[in-house]
C-alpha cells in the first residue's frame, strides 16, 4: 500500500498504520531510555525489563519523572518493536527479554540527530544551549551552533520544531514531534506526519517478531514468579 504523502517516513507495522505524533509517553520515554542507554552504558546494553524500568523511572535527567511499572514498560517496548524502532535481543543463554532500539534505521537518522531527539524524548522542550550540555554523554557536539544545524535538519524531517523563546531567554526551545505538538504558538508545522505501513512483498508478513515478543514477557514472568515462589519458601 502506497502513502499519499512521498515524503511519509515508514515505521514497520503492519496492523494498522502508525502516524509520526501518536507515540504514547511510555512509548517515548521507553525509546528515550533505549538510546541514552546504548551509548551512556553499553556493558548494560541491550536492556533487561528491570534496568529498562529503571531506566524510564530516573530520578535524575528526566523530566517529568514517571513512576511506570513493569507491565507499562514491557507493553510500550512491544508496541516500540512491533512499529520497527525496537527489537528483542536477548543474549545467547539468557532467560530474560531483553531490548535494543532500531531508531536509526527506522527513522534514518545518524548519531547526533538521534542523540538530540533523546534527550528531547527524555527531558522535554530545551534550548540548543541546553541540549548541548545534556547530550555531552552521547554525542560530540562542538558548539551551540552544531546544535542548531542538528536540530534544523530534525526540523526538515518533521522530527522537532521550534517553540520559540520565553520571557528573558535568549534562544529558542525545541520540542520532538513523536508524540505530537504540545505547544500551540510553537513555530514551524504542528501536524503530525502520517505514516505507514511499507508495501508487503508477496506472501504475508512473518510474525516471528510477535511470537519472539510473547515468548520473551511469558518467560520473563515466569522467572519473576519463581522468585517470588522462592522468597516464600525462604520465609
Amino acid at each position: 500500500m502506497k502513502q499519499d504523502a512521498p515524503s511519509s517516513e515508514t515505521f514497520l507495522h503492519y496492523s494498522r498504520p502508525v502516524h509520526l505524533g501518536q507515540l504514547t509517553a511510555p512509548e517515548q520515554r521507553v525509546l528515550g531510555a533505549l538510546v541514552e542507554k546504548r551509548w551512556t552504558t553499553p556493558d548494560q546494553y541491550p536492556l533487561s525489563l528491570n534496568a529498562l524500568r529503571l531506566a524510564c523511572n530516573q530520578l535524575t535527567n528526566r523530566d517529568p519523572v514517571t513512576d511506570y511499572d513493569d507491565a507499562t514498560v514491557r507493553e510500550a517496548a512491544q508496541r516500540l518493536s512491533r512499529y520497527g524502532l525496537a527489537r528483542l535481543a536477548s543474549g545467547h543463554g539468557s532467560r530474560a527479554a531483553k531490548y535494543r532500539h532500531l531508531a536509526e534505521e527506522a527513522l534514518s537518522v545518524d548519531r547526533e540527530q538521534l542523540a538530540v531527539l533523546a534527550v528531547l524524548l527524555l527531558r522535554g522542550p530545551q534550548t540548543p544551549g541546553e541540549l548541548k550540555a545534556r547530550s555531552e554523554r552521547m554525542v560530540n557536539l562542538g558548539s551551540v551552533g552544531q546544535v542548531q544545524q542538528v536540530l534544523e535538519r530534525l526540523a526538515d524531517r518533521g522530527f522537532a520544531r521550534s517553540l520559540g523563546r520565553r520571557p528573558g531567554q535568549k534562544e529558542d526551545r525545541f520540542e520532538q514531534l513523536l508524540g505530537g505538538a504540545t505547544d500551540s504558538e510553537a513555530t514551524g508545522p504542528s501536524a503530525p506526519i502520517a505514516v505507514g505501513p511499507p508495501e508487503v512483498p508477496d506472501g504475508p508478513p512473518s510474525l516471528n517478531g510477535d511470537l519472539e515478543t510473547r515468548v520473551a514477557a511469558l518467560e520473563s514472568e515466569v522467572d519473576e514468579l519463581r522468585r517470588q515462589v522462592s522468597q516464600l519458601l525462604a520465609g
